[in-house]
């Protein structure tokens, strides 16, 4: 770890730190300096300056990770003033952006271009690098996570020099993708995009035991499929859903799943009220508050009905208040060494528990569950992995840590959390 010398006063493009909080405010810290860039070279020097002072450095993203990966009591980074498009590739349908563009920026400006990014997430208000190499994802069975997507990036490295990452370095590409900020402080990343598309999304309700038998079939003939499986009425609420009661088959308002799915059409643009057509980084986004703390993993995808309905079961039986929806997606296996898709297709479910009430012990159960299948956690997301878990579930665990440690050999990019996972 980085030695205990600190500096006496700020330099001079650092302000005093203090406290900050994530989204949800389930993670905090005090920091002694922060720092808000607007160029690669005042990055450069900022990361230069804090570890010639001894200092640990963090960027915080748009802060909605639930885990504690951007804690420091040294320099905490905000690259909020470091966005935009630096270049667009129209002949290899790629995209070069600053490291703080948030997706949904992003996504604005390569509508005008007519071009789309492959695949996206439920939320397009985090920041890019911070959104890709937490192993954030969206839906469809061949579809990867968004870091599969990038070809290239530029990592600030601990003496401030620049490491470029590209096709030509693939064993390094491979671990970037997703790396939690350990290798680097990231500048600019490199997106693989496709020509522009429309969605076609049709929203509806099933009871569970429905949904379990369509499953195959629906992942299978659909770009994008999900669900969300709500134990309660109430159930519903907590994630801003719509009411799909209209569109059941059944009536029930427990124990069923808010379904979904989404294809490419070259249909006209519409809109009703469990269906939508528009352009594609319109319709993947959905509206959530702040008012939860999530636990997800990616099941391989052979043990995913099987685990759903196991965590299911601990929900109704062993902890009925627990009543946050189930979400279940499905993602296709990468190539990124630490990513929870590596060479594994994979369903991700996810619970949630609620703000301002004791539901650690639920989230270990759901733990217990999920792990007995070899799942591996969103790294932005609740969990309970430490050093000899990632070694057992990444086979490239030990290939990255020296990596790291290569690149960062006293550690400056770590803090407690990351440390015990991979130094």
């Amino acid at each position: 770890m980085p030695n205990t010398k600190h500096a006496m006063n700020p330099p001079v493009q650092f302000s005093e730190g203090g406290h900050w909080r994530n989204w949800v405010g389930n993670q905090s810290c005090i920091t002694r300096y922060s720092g808000a860039p607007t160029s690669d070279d005042q990055l450069s020097e900022m990361v230069r300056s804090a570890t010639s002072e001894g200092l640990n450095v963090r960027c915080a993203g748009s802060g909605h990770s639930f885990t504690p990966v951007v804690g420091t009591s040294g320099l905490l980074l905000s690259l909020a003033q470091m966005k935009g498009i630096k270049n667009i590739d129209r002949d290899k349908k790629r995209v070069t952006a600053a490291a703080g563009t948030t997706i949904n920026e992003l996504g604005k400006t390569l509508k005008e271009n007519g071009l789309s990014m492959v695949n996206q997430g439920d939320i397009d208000s985090q920041a890019l690098a911070g959104a890709l190499t937490t192993g954030t994802h969206g839906t469809g069975a061949m579809l990867g996570n968004l870091a599969s997507s990038i070809v290239g990036m530029k990592m600030v490295q601990p003496d401030g020099s620049i490491l470029n990452v590209d096709e030509t370095t693939p064993d390094l590409l491979h671990a970037s993708r997703v790396s939690i900020g350990t290798l680097g402080v990231i500048s600019e990343i490199t997106l693989q995009l496709m020509d522009s598309y429309n969605l076609h999304e049709k929203l509806w309700r099933e009871d569970f035991d429905a949904c379990m038998e369509m499953h195959d079939d629906l992942a299978a003939k659909h770009r994008h499929f999900s669900f969300f499986w709500c134990p309660t009425e109430r159930s519903r609420h907590c994630y801003c859903l719509p009411d799909t009661a209209a569109t059941s088959k059944s009536g029930r308002t427990t124990d069923v799943c808010e379904m979904k799915i989404m294809d490419i059409t070259d249909d006209t643009p519409m809109e009703s009220e469990f269906e939508k057509i528009a352009y594609s980084s319109e319709i993947y986004p959905i509206e959530y508050v702040p008012n939860f703390h999530e636990l997800e993993y990616a099941v391989p995808v052979a043990y995913a009905k099987e685990a759903v309905r196991e965590v299911r079961r601990l929900m109704l039986e062993k902890h009925p208040d627990a009543i946050y929806p189930i979400e279940y997606r499905f993602t296709a296996g990468d190539g990124a060494w630490m990513s929870p898709f590596f060479e594994q297709d994979s369903v991700t479910i996810s619970v949630s528990g609620e703000p301002g009430k004791d539901y650690w012990q639920y989230l270990r159960d759901v733990d217990a569950i999920l792990r007995c299948y070899k799942s591996r956690p969103h790294w932005g997301k609740l969990h309970f992995l430490n050093g000899d878990d990632v070694t057992a579930l990444y086979p490239k665990a030990e290939e990255f840590r020296a990596l790291r440690r290569k690149l960062d050999p006293e550690g400056y990019f770590l803090n407690d959390h990351l440390t015990q996972l991979f130094k």
